[in-house]
């Protein structure tokens, strides 16, 4: 309800924070009547949104249905979008008059400027008669009731983040025991035919959590292959297909865009002779499995497992092989609430005797669907565990219920109890296309460019951007799909049932249209946020042409290149523009008029050069143009000084089997331009680029490619001095390049990950970097480098006590590998691979205590068990593949499989 106002908020205290707008101010006055005023003017429009704001949280969800009421507040959103609109022309031409050129002009008369400045005092003015209007109608309708105060706000909360559970534990799968073993038991039997299982049941029940547990416990039964593939409402099925193909660990060769006859050919000569695993998940049409079946259907012993919701669809599976999901009972649905309820209270995650009442009435009022009440429960995780907080918020809730159908209500509740400054995070998710894994890193960058996340006390905006996303996926309003090494997130996505109840608000709010099903619809022409990721450019509808949306903030057209000239000659206050996947080949130039854009996505595209008009864009913060086909950025791009995250690298070798797989693109002289720079990534090394890093002070990330023994000790002294590097990668110009690590010295205490890809010059174990220089370091990766008779595991050992994921791959060493007693206390994950020396691994007493997950793969010369791996009680996942033809027979006299009983994933 009140988004609008609180972007419009936002905007002002940027405008306030700014000197360069101050002191643009000062010069102006003596020019143009009436500029003196508005910082003042500012500073009451800021005061009364505020005060409007505040009227909307009183008000709450009690009044929604009352169309006074209901008109009122589309009257204050039209007004904080015009607030919006000037104060970014306000911004916008301030910060043009600071540049030296338009300072120039305006010292020559700049009457361009005196007759925008002269418009944005005039708006202002129309501004405070709107203010007065509003202001006018809230008396008209408050005089015929009285608004109820949001009874959220009497409920006390806990600190944001304080409580939300780290992930999805199997304890948190209530009620799925007969089901997964049911599943368990029709993957495994000894049917040769392909079988086809489907799981059906209504939105909310669990499907995909179910399916997805099963698939993760017996993937690895399916040793040929095994692929998740989401489907949902809009498919493609050459997209599909494609899909399938890459998760079977393979790439299409025969032209730029293979039809589905050459795609079924390539998946069936891939599963010739191999049992596999397949999971089409979310599928809504049976047309989808069978245009696709043929590459899978005729082959033995393959299971197809498919979550739908529709009758047709499960009728796919014989009835021996349908599941229909349903509610969970009373018990298990109160056991799943208070999972969620009370899960700081680990591990038992108990319900106090003084709530168990309310907390069961709450429950059934779920009605037995997983979503609901893990959402319901979520929700509550957030309140202070007393009777009066949890009677209001089931009061609350009974009378939402009587409106709405319980699971929307819930989520509706979950929704309007957001604080203020996430549900404009929460809305943006929907411009991404349904079960789309979104970026972590991508995310937090479209809210600091939006403005949705800035700077707080000693957190830069990417900060408090990055907290905001975690407290959406702590209260259930977002799904985690990937975790990286570090078990940090990095792609989460929507529920298709939350999607669907936030793009009914984000339409209603105006705040964006996102289109998933290629139909075009009658939009307001100042909507303020478009995707078009499913408008295909082929298609039987074309995409409309001549469309005008002056108010556009961000256009996203995922795989998609249609309406991108339109949209870019006419959104003249564009600030996020994300094109990856898409088929764009060239950036028009007329993107340097776009002043306030700050965020460019053109990941995976075809683009092979950049405008020279790009180097207008001042306001410029993310410039993505990684897996391009751009080899250097234009001279210019060095005057765009608020940069703050370069992505760009490009494929040499998209199977990633040579060395050089990936380039980085050739550094802009003067790179040291961009002072605020956080992320580089990735750049060639050269002569100068040392001296340019010097002068960047808040890099964070920096990739470098191309290094070389010539360059490398000035551009390792240049990263020493950096004092908030956090991740590095360092990759020679090629395999045989012997560097030198003497200068690498790190004075960060931030230094979490280090990636080296190269040889090495003689006794680089004993340099500063890995004698106490990398303490804090947590993500080691080696590749790639001679260590000649030297075990890097004994000498690094008591040097990296915090390390968690540790890689050594295409490394020449000894030929027996320890690991000391009582080291690595913090690892969790550990890689040899293709390491052509490696004979025997011994891991002495106490050493990994914590291990999960140990990858011994491609070491031909490995030819017995590692020594004391059965003692490591924490270790859920072996593998140990491709090794010497002797190791079997050793494996086995051992007895090992009977004494790793206890590894859950064991590939031997």
């Amino acid at each position: 309800m009140a988004e609008a106002i609180l972007t419009a908020v936002s905007k002002i205290e940027i405008v306030v924070l700014s000197k360069a707008v101050s002191n643009v101010i000062e010069m102006l006055s003596k020019k143009v009547a009436g500029v003196s005023e508005l910082p003042g003017k500012i500073k009451k429009i800021d005061d009364e949104l505020q005060m409007l704001n505040n009227v909307i949280v009183d008000i709450g969800t009690t009044h929604l249905s009352n169309n006074v009421v209901k008109d009122w507040i589309s009257n204050v959103r039209k007004l904080a979008y015009h607030v919006e609109d000037v104060i970014d022309m306000y911004l916008c031409e301030a910060l043009k008059l600071t540049k030296e050129d338009f300072i120039h002009r305006y010292l020559l008369g700049g009457s361009r400027h005196i007759i925008v400045f002269s418009k944005i005092v005039d708006d202002l003015v129309e501004i405070e008669e709107e203010i007065k209007h509003v202001k006018e109608m809230q008396n008209n309708w408050s005089n015929t009731f009285v608004p109820i105060k949001n009874e959220r706000e009497n409920i006390y909360r806990t600190p944001p983040g304080a409580c939300f559970p780290v992930l999805v534990g199997d304890e948190d799968l209530v009620g799925i025991e007969e089901n997964r073993s049911k599943l368990t038991e029709w993957l495994s039997t000894d049917e040769k035919e392909c079988t086809v299982i489907t799981v059906s049941g209504m939105g909310g029940l669990g499907k995909t959590t179910l399916v997805k547990n099963v698939y993760e416990r017996e993937k690895f039964n399916f040793p040929g292959a095994h692929a998740w593939i989401v489907v949902s409402q809009s498919y493609d099925v050459v997209d599909l297909l494609a899909r399938l193909l890459r998760k079977l660990g393979q790439t299409f060769d025969v032209g730029a865009k293979p039809d589905v006859y050459e795609l079924t050919e390539a998946i069936h000569r891939t599963l010739q002779d191999r049992k596999c695993l397949i999971v089409l998940d979310d599928v809504w049409d049976k047309e989808a499995y069978t245009q696709m079946c043929n590459a899978f259907q005729s082959l033995q012993g393959n299971r197809v497992m498919i979550t739908t919701r529709k009758e047709d669809v499960a009728a796919l599976a014989h009835k021996g092989r349908r599941m229909e999901l349903q509610p969970l009972g009373k018990d298990e649905s109160f056991k799943l609430f208070c999972s969620r309820a009370f899960h700081n209270n680990n591990p038992y995650r108990k319900c106090p005797p003084k709530l168990k009442t309310v907390a069961a009435a709450i429950a059934e009022m779920c009605h037995g669907l997983p979503l609901a009440i893990i959402s319901c429960g979520s929700l509550l995780s957030t309140k202070q565990p007393t009777e009066h907080a949890w009677n209001q918020m089931h009061n609350h809730l009974r009378s939402e219920l009587r409106e709405k159908n319980h699971v929307q209500a819930i989520l509706l509740l979950s929704y309007y109890d957001l604080p203020g400054t996430l549900m404009n995070c929460f809305l943006y998710c929907t411009l991404f296309p349904e079960d789309y894994p979104m970026s972590r890193e991508a995310l937090v960058r479209m809210w600091v460019a939006e403005g949705f996340a800035i700077k707080k006390n000693y957190s830069t905006a990417e900060e408090v951007a990055e907290e905001n996303l975690m407290e959406l996926i702590g209260r259930n309003m977002l799904e985690v799909v990937e975790r990286d090494e570090l078990y940090r997130v990095t792609n989460c996505k929507m529920h298709d049932i939350v999607r669907v109840m936030a793009l009914d608000i984000a339409r209603e709010e105006m705040f964006g249209y996102a289109h998933d099903e290629g139909e075009i619809m009658v939009m307001d022409p100042e909507v303020r946020r478009l995707s078009t990721s499913s408008w295909k450019s082929e298609g039987s509808r074309p995409a409309p042409a001549g469309v005008e949306f002056p108010g556009l903030r961000t256009f996203m057209s995922i795989a998609s290149s249609t309406m991108i000239s339109s949209i870019l000659s006419r959104s003249s206050n564009l600030t996020v523009l994300e094109l990856q996947d898409s088929a764009i080949s060239h950036v028009p130039a007329t993107i340097g008029n776009l002043f306030s854009l700050r965020y460019i996505g053109l990941r995976r595209t075809n683009i092979q050069s950049l405008p020279d008009s790009i180097e207008k864009l001042s306001n410029l913060e993310t410039l993505d143009m990684k897996q391009t086909r751009i080899e250097k950025l234009p001279p210019g791009i060095v005057k765009v000084e608020n940069l703050r995250h370069l992505f760009a690298d490009r494929f040499a070798d998209e199977r990633q089997t040579e060395f050089r797989y990936f380039v980085g693109v050739e550094a802009p002289k003067m790179i040291s331009n961009f002072q605020e720079m956080q992320t580089l990534e990735t750049v060639c090394a050269s002569k100068d680029l040392s001296q340019q890093l010097r002068k960047m002070s808040k890099l964070k990330t920096v990739w470098i490619d191309n290094l070389n023994a010539s360059n490398c000790e000035e551009l390792f002294d240049a990263l020493s001095k950096m004092p908030q590097l956090s991740s590095v990668l360092l990759s020679a110009s090629d395999e045989t390049e012997a560097l030198s690590f003497q200068a690498l010295k790190p004075i960060s205490t931030m230094l979490y990950r280090l990636i080296i890809r190269g040889n090495w010059a003689h006794g680089i174990l004993k340099c500063p970097i890995f004698q106490g220089h990398t303490r804090y370091l947590k993500y080691l990766a080696l590749s790639w480098c001679n260590l000649g008779t030297e075990d890097p595991l004994m000498l690094m050992a008591i040097h990296l006590p915090a390390l968690v994921y540790f890689s050594l791959n295409r490394v020449s060493n000894a030929a027996i590998l320890v690991i000391p007693a009582g080291c690595f206390a913090q690892l969790k994950t550990f890689v040899l691979k293709n390491m052509p020396n490696v004979k025997e691994l011994v891991i002495q007493d106490k050493a990994i205590p914590c291990i999960e997950g140990i990858y011994i793969v491609s070491l031909r010369e490995m030819n017995v068990a590692p020594h004391g791996i059965e003692s490591l009680r924490s270790l859920k996942k072996l593998w140990l593949l491709n090794l010497h033809r002797d190791f079997r027979a050793d494996w086995d006299l051992k007895q090992m499989h009977d004494k790793l009983k206890h590894v859950p994933e064991l590939r031997a």
